[in-house]
């Protein structure tokens, strides 16, 4: 237990040492989308190839990725129930950070911690319908409101989703897993020394975008927001656990899984689509400070 905390540790302080340097201005905020492609499209699908590489998948992995999928619309539309009150902007602006879960750079590094590499096959999977879910519907979402008069361009999400370098690197691995075809050896060998910079990059980068000044205005729909994604998160995840018949790791996934935080996609949708990036960003970050303490929690009771 106390190695375990130690783990847990080590993690804060490498968030903390990001933080330190951008508040420094050793590396300054924007230096992080450099960081964040190298690990979207370079590290992450690296252990992707490794971690899937020959493993034998059960058929009840594949139930994560329907999981994963059918419950970001759900959420994605209730929250979009529930602020119908809203004015269109705030409600695209939130309604786009309901549905998806930073499983890439948030969850892995953790998770790897807990579980092993048994856990970033349970992810994995889970994350193909998260995947389909952060490209496509919050995409949707956020576009859909931005605007008075938006005509949904489905050519623009179908090339957004082919063009994830993650995404296509799941379908990819899985594809080959099932039909028995196993990559060279040396490409192996190349990923896993890539892979294991992964966990690192990953947290420095969540260091990084540490930011929490907001306007107060916005208070109430923090705190709405966080009702529904947490509240919903913990009830289904909590259902899940109890009443699904599966074993401890599909159960732990989808409980540690609605209660991640938001997909860090939504910064460059808030972008796009002429946001409060500065609202964006810091509610993502609250997110992230709350899905780590809930992790930790979780994870302690686990051991």
């Amino acid at each position: 237990m106390d190695s375990f905390n130690m783990q847990f540790l080590y993690c804060i302080i490498i968030i903390a040492l990001g933080y330190l340097l951008k508040r420094r201005n050793i590396i300054k905020e924007k230096d992080g989308e450099g960081l964040a492609r190298i690990i979207f499209n370079l590290t992450l699908p690296s252990l992707i190839i490794v971690t899937f590489n020959g493993l034998k998948i059960d058929n009840s992995l594949f139930m994560l990725i329907f999981v994963g999928f059918i419950y970001g619309i759900l959420i994605g539309f209730i929250g979009l129930f529930f602020l119908k009150k809203k004015s269109r902007k705030n409600k695209g602006m939130v309604g786009m950070m309901i549905p998806g879960f930073n499983i890439g750079l948030f969850a892995y590094p953790l998770v790897e911690v807990i579980f092993g590499k048994e856990g970033i096959t349970y992810f994995g999977m889970f994350d193909v319908g998260n995947a389909f879910i952060v490209f496509g519907l919050s995409y949707l979402i956020g576009s859909f409101y931005s605007k008075e008069e938006v005509k949904l361009d489905y050519k623009t999400v179908i090339s957004k989703l082919s063009k994830s370098i993650p995404l296509m690197t799941y379908i990819s691995v899985v594809i080959l897993n099932l039909i028995g075809i196993t990559l060279p050896t040396a490409i192996i060998d190349v990923a896993s020394i890539i892979s294991e910079a992964n966990m690192p990059m990953s947290l420095l980068l969540l260091g990084i975008y540490l930011n929490f000044s907001f306007n107060k205005s916005y208070l109430k729909l923090m705190l709405q927001f966080l009702g529904i994604r947490y509240g919903i998160g913990l009830l289904v995840g909590s259902l899940c656990f109890l009443f699904l018949p599966y074993d401890d790791m599909f159960k732990y996934t989808l409980l540690i899984g609605f209660l991640l935080p938001t997909s860090v996609s939504v910064l460059p949708y808030s972008v796009e689509f002429q946001y409060d990036q500065k609202f964006v960003g810091t509610l993502s970050n609250i997110t992230i400070v709350i899905s780590f303490i809930l992790l930790w929690g979780i994870a302690n009771v686990m051991m």
